[in-house]
């Protein structure tokens, strides 16, 4: 047994370090926190100065029990939880559960899980920051307040199972603003015209007009744009009146905050921030790529853009073998934070070790690991790299008083852009001309448009709008949108975050009633506050107390004087299938729905799609089980038929669409079919489903092999007939 006990959050770090520190020290996981507040009750007792009362989660017991084993036969413990505030806070736990003494504990942190950092982090131990605890321990706190005081006066005031959130309820006000704004606008026409001439060399020249009798061009009907028409169209001679040419430097974006990774690995590999900070953690926890488990990427939530110099001096190095000294600034770049409230101690995300190029890693990481590494191991490189160099051109006609204008640029040298398969800037070459050379007009195109509304948000687009606003912090942009998503106050299409009609309800009821809960200045104090105490500078229950007295009055207040919002039931020409009587739309915690009128005798509902028509379509089909109609429902599995007396009668049957022509190679008596899983992914499947469970990812093959009779499939990457017993390969059928 080790005298050293080492306690991190998750099994995955715990490998990983264990890795680095040998035999010397034994690593445990507590699978995050050990100990939080109740969830069956408040567990802040309000009138003792808001102390919170901890429990130990069912779910950590035995995980607790085996720390405190092990922590009675070690001499010295380590809490190497994460280096941020509610890293901080899970140490404090733990050291509380363990209930060890405080010259045993010792904390380590670090922004990287590599040996040199590992090793310089136990060699600089500290104690526990009660301030960061404090801070943790605030939020904590002020979340469990607002939802379990403000989310009962929503049940009770629209209907239940609704929930309320300090952030979450601000970020869900900007969606619905943003919304309304799509809703209340109003296209406006304007027009551009384009013109193409011909330069005394033959080259083609294309510009738009600009101004129109030394006034910028505003063009706003089809009249004024056709007036500016006939101007170019009569004028007598087209000439070059002014040339300008310059340089201009584009300078490399600073390395990633949270923020930033959220918003580029949204943009440009289309994850979700969810999907990209799981994908982060691994990367940070460690991934084996041969030889144990490695950390490739630094911690991956901060609001800092610091770099180690360390790390600077790597990627220099990099720089210099992989693109020339030509690339290489005379001095390292540095970069200053501009999100408010950011922890300058901490380091922006990069590559554990700048050196592990991305095309090393590329069969040892899984797809979305290896697309995320390169993005964030090309966004260091280049930070540290030459600025591009672009040459621009601007070209002025004069047409009688119509001037048109070309803007071309060229690429004069790649600098940081060298580093990116795709460049953060396009060329666009123009011809050859001299001040006062006359061109010759080919066309005049006219075109009409209008003003389009602002754009609902994506999720990279409200994290960069909550960090702007200083809403939330990096750790709560991730879990502030999901609960959105989970709570049906949003839906995603195409990407944008669509509020829902119950989102819309609560946001409009909070509004109304709780403006302070929602006021985007008045979450970011809130945030600035929570900063104030984990840097010491206050108190952390006077800073409950004090948005506590006046939030709960409010809740009093709130719940004698508002009436129970009602919602009026949209009729509709459906009849209930069980009872006959008229169906009608409802609107629910998830949206609207189909329900019975005769509700609660009968409990019959529908759900609605997209268009808000039903999911359920009847079909003349009878129940073998109990004589009911079946109905034509579309499950995890794809379409099928359900008998309508459901839950009393829980028959299905299969609908056989796209089928293969085999037998299920398990039971033999149903037929093969492609099916589709709810992401769209296709697979194979038995159409006796649920009789029968046969599932292939790969496509199955009719015949048996040659071989052992064992079952063949077609893997897509072969693109030939493969055993799956015993790997014989059927080449020659490709």
């Amino acid at each position: 047994m080790a005298d050293n006990l080492v306690i991190v959050e998750s099994p995955t770090k715990a490998k990983t370090i264990a890795k680095i520190l040998g035999t010397k020290y034994r690593v445990e996981a507590s699978y995050g926190h050990v100990r939080d507040l109740p969830k069956s009750k408040l567990g802040v007792a309000v009138e003792d100065d808001f102390e919170p009362e901890y429990v130990i989660p069912t779910a950590s017991r035995k995980t607790v029990t085996k720390l405190k084993e092990l922590a009675g036969k070690a001499k010295t413990i380590y809490l190497a939880t994460d280096e941020d505030r509610e890293g901080e806070a899970i140490g404090w736990h733990v050291q509380a559960v363990l209930k060890a003494d405080s010259d045993q504990i010792k904390r380590v942190t670090f922004h990287e899980i590599t040996p040199e950092a590992i090793k310089e982090a136990f060699a600089k131990t500290r104690d526990l920051d009660l301030h960061l605890v404090d801070a943790q321990q605030a939020r904590r706190v002020l979340d469990r307040l607002v939802g379990y005081k403000l989310s009962p006066l929503l049940w009770r005031k629209i209907f239940r199972r609704l929930s309320a959130g300090r952030v979450q309820s601000v970020a869900l006000r900007l969606l619905v603003e943003r919304e309304r704004e799509i809703e209340a606008f109003r296209p406006e026409e304007y027009w551009s015209i384009e013109t193409e001439f011909e330069t005394p060399r033959g080259d083609k020249l294309l510009a738009a007009v600009v101004k129109v009798s030394g006034k910028a061009a505003e063009l706003k009907d089809g009249l004024g744009s056709q007036a500016v028409v006939e101007m170019l169209e009569q004028s007598a001679e087209h000439l070059v009146v002014d040339l300008k040419e310059d340089t201009r430097e584009r300078h490399p974006a600073a390395p990633f905050t949270t923020s930033t990774l959220q918003q580029q690995a949204g943009i440009q590999l289309g994850f979700s921030v969810k999907k990209t900070m799981t994908i982060a953690q691994r990367l940070y926890e460690g991934v084996d790529v041969g030889g144990g488990q490695v950390g490739l990427i630094t911690y991956m939530r901060t609001d800092s853009t610091n770099l180690a110099m360390s790390a600077v001096q790597t990627a220099r190095k990099v720089i210099e073998e992989t693109y020339g000294k030509d690339y290489l600034p005379d001095k390292p770049r540095f970069y200053k934070t501009k999100s408010r409230g950011a922890q300058e101690a901490h380091e922006a995300i990069r590559p554990t070790n700048p050196a592990l190029l991305p095309e090393q890693l590329k069969t040892k990481l899984d797809h979305d690991q290896w697309r995320l590494y390169r993005l964030i191991w090309q966004r260091m490189i280049a930070c540290q790299m030459k600025s591009a160099v672009l040459k621009t051109r601007e070209i002025s006609i004069q047409s009688n008083q119509v001037t048109s204008q070309a803007n071309g640029a060229t690429i004069s040298f790649l600098g940081f852009a060298k580093v990116f398969d795709k460049w953060p800037f396009q060329e666009n070459v123009l011809p050859e001309v001299t001040k006062q050379e006359l061109l010759k007009l080919i066309k005049v195109q006219p075109t009409q448009h209008f003003t389009e509304p602002p754009a609902r948000y994506t999720e990279p687009a409200l994290v960069k709008q909550m960090e702007k606003m200083g809403i939330g912090r990096p750790s709560t942009y991730a879990p502030t949108i999901v609960t959105l998503n989970v709570r049906g106050y949003v839906k995603k299409e195409k990407r944008a975050l669509v509020p829902q009609p119950v989102g819309m309800m609560v946001n409009d009821f909070l509004v109304e009633h709780f403006p302070n809960i929602v006021d985007f200045n008045f979450t970011a104090r809130m945030e600035d506050d929570l900063d104030e105490i984990a840097e010491g500078k206050r108190a952390w229950k006077p800073v409950v107390k004090n948005f506590y007295e006046p939030f709960i009055k409010q809740i009093q207040l709130k719940d004698k004087e508002v009436v129970k919002q009602t919602t009026e039931d949209e009729a509709t020409d459906r009849s209930c299938i069980k009872c006959g009587s008229p169906m009608v739309i409802k609107t629910g915690r998830f949206g609207k729905f189909m329900a019975c009128s005769n509700f609660p005798t009968c409990k019959y509902t529908e759900a609605l799609d997209g268009h808000g028509k039903s999911a359920v379509e009847m079909t003349d089909k009878i129940c073998d089980k109990c004589g009911s109609p079946m109905v034509k429902k579309v499950g995890r599995f794809g379409p099928f038929y359900g008998c309508s007396n459901y839950p009393q009668c829980k028959n299905i049957e299969n609908i056989e669409t796209n089928k293969v022509d085999m037998a299920c190679p398990k039971c033999v008596d149903g037929r093969v079919v492609t099916r589709r899983t709810k992401r769209g992914k296709v697979f194979w499947g038995c159409s006796n489903y649920p009789k029968c469970d046969f599932a292939s990812w790969e496509e199955p093959v009719a015949h048996k092999c040659p071989t052992c009779q064992g079952a063949m499939t077609k893997p897509a990457k072969k693109g030939y007939p493969v055993c799956s017993s015993c790997g014989f390969e059927e080449k020659d059928a490709a």
